[in-house]
């Protein structure tokens, strides 16, 4: 009985670290003009598996222009890692627009 308790605790962490990802969120310097936070937000994503991305365009450009944003408030970067295979960024961008 004692055996079947020291597996089973091992496949419930073995299950535990296999589904688990880690994710990351930093704040990027956008320019030398601090205004506030904007009221508009745009997105850039990408996603890349076993180091392989194509077509990984996060740009604060992009991000920018997807949120329809003309004066960047601020950036920040988004970073998720799974299991270390697969890999998601994302810019977000604060500012105003039209």
């Amino acid at each position: 009985m004692k055996k079947f308790k020291h597996i089973a605790i091992a496949m419930i962490a073995v299950s535990l670290l296999t589904l688990s990802s880690c994710s990351i969120t930093l704040p990027v310097g956008a320019g030398s003009a601090m205004i506030e936070k904007g009221s508009k937000t745009g997105t850039a994503t990408a996603t890349s598996f076993v180091g392989f991305c194509f077509d990984c365009d996060v740009s604060v450009q992009t991000a920018a222009k997807n949120g329809g944003i003309q004066k960047v408030a601020t950036v920040d970067m988004k970073v998720k890692n799974i299991l270390g295979i697969v890999l998601i960024y994302e810019t977000i961008v604060t500012g105003e627009g039209k």
